[in-house]
């Protein structure tokens, strides 16, 4: 997704991080066998050849949803920075709120 990243849980070569099993948990909560809205800002795929794609369900912008909950980071690649700000603004708010990952990883 666009703009977040999740703490790792199938990295062939890093341990199952922080929070990364939640963070699985709720993003299967939010679009697992739901309809999903994709849309693009800038670049369409990355140097792996993935999709760059900001993900909604019925309206509701994931990537915002998991940064506001404390299961991803802000994540900002450029050119892709059209929701950057809205992302940080929901990452200060989770971290002065100590939620998900900010209470349970950032001691």
């Amino acid at each position: 997704y666009l703009g977040a990243d999740t703490p790792e849980t199938v990295h062939p070569d890093k341990p199952v991080e922080c929070y990364g099993p939640e963070a699985s948990a709720a993003n299967r909560t939010l679009v697992e066998g739901k309809r999903v809205q994709l849309e693009t800002d800038i670049s369409d795929r990355d140097k792996y050849g993935r999709l760059l794609r900001y993900v909604s369900v019925d309206g509701q912008d994931v990537s915002a949803t998991l940064i506001r909950e404390g299961y991803a980071y802000v994540y900002s690649r450029k050119p892709d920075v059209a929701r950057l700000k809205t992302y940080a603004a929901l990452e200060r708010a989770a971290k002065e709120q100590r939620v998900g990952l900010w209470a349970d990883c950032h001691k």
